[in-house]
């Protein structure tokens, strides 16, 4: 009994240190690149940058306070965490899934319409993933948010909403860390869960790299306006992994393309988008 109890403590050590290697950085493997604020500045919003190299094991990151000490609404990127819940659960039988449109006609037409969950992915149709939420119900999933130590758990307030009102909060350091879990299917979830979960985060994929990624949109308690980007470039077999945040308090500044393409400038400055890496 001892020796089984010996076992296991030396196991759950082991897998205590490898989750904390896993997703933190430290000042021993991180590299700051200052240079990627121009990209910020051209678009005029705030903001960080992180980039995990599996290979070397080394971060490259833009604004490491705002990366590692700040925490946001995840918004639409909380479609990742509500996508595997809705899987796993059974709520949602697979990406095919059809949720009828209710009728409402809300801001954005491309919602106006029946889907199956792909769609609502990548459409970040809000109507459809609140439906989804209330299927799974609030019990369920604060086990899985508490599961995941997804931010900092607090889904306090309507089950439909807790993601989009800032209650629940997350630091683009642990948004991070979940896609490298997702990408190595090291979540507690079901093989078959995480792979659909990925297969709907591939946005581009041809000869030179495989771009896979969730965005994310909404507004701070402060009135800014913020906006996410979170997943991975693969370049021959090697994944790298990435978040963006952007934040601005001007109305006019355009945070969803702008979001992207400081992202788009930021990998090309970093040599990738011609197989290469």
């Amino acid at each position: 009994m001892t020796k089984l109890y010996s076992r296991l403590s030396i196991w759950g050590l082991s897998l205590f240190l490898f989750s904390l290697a896993f997703s933190a950085c430290s000042p021993n493997n991180v590299t700051e690149d200052n240079s990627l604020k121009k990209y910020f500045d051209d678009e005029k919003v705030n903001g960080c940058f992180g980039m995990y190299d599996n290979g070397l094991g080394h971060f490259t990151i833009y604004n490491i306070k705002r990366f590692r000490d700040s925490s946001f609404t995840p918004a639409s990127t909380f479609k990742i965490v509500n996508s595997l819940i809705g899987i796993q659960t059974g709520v949602v039988s697979d990406e095919h899934m059809v949720i009828k449109w209710d009728s409402v006609k809300r801001w954005n037409p491309d919602w106006n319409q029946d889907m199956d969950m792909a769609q609502a992915f990548k459409l970040s149709c809000v109507p459809y993933y609140q439906e989804v939420a209330r299927r799974i119900g609030k019990d369920t999933m604060k086990k899985w948010i508490d599961s995941l130590g997804y931010g900092n758990k607090n889904i306090s307030g309507p089950v439909d909403s807790f993601w989009l009102n800032n209650r629940l909060k997350i630091t683009p350091d642990e948004e991070l860390g979940l896609v490298k879990k997702l990408y190595f299917s090291q979540l507690p979830f079901y093989e078959r869960t995480q792979n659909i979960v990925r297969k709907m985060m591939l946005r581009d994929d041809n000869a030179n790299y495989q771009l896979s990624y969730k965005t994310g949109f909404g507004d701070l308690e402060n009135g800014d306006h913020l906006g996410w980007v979170v997943g991975w470039i693969e370049e021959n077999k090697h994944p790298y992994f990435f978040v963006l945040n952007i934040e601005s308090a001007d109305p006019h500044i355009d945070i969803v393309n702008a979001r992207l393409k400081i992202l788009n400038e930021i990998l090309k400055q970093l040599g990738f988008f011609e197989g290469k890496k």
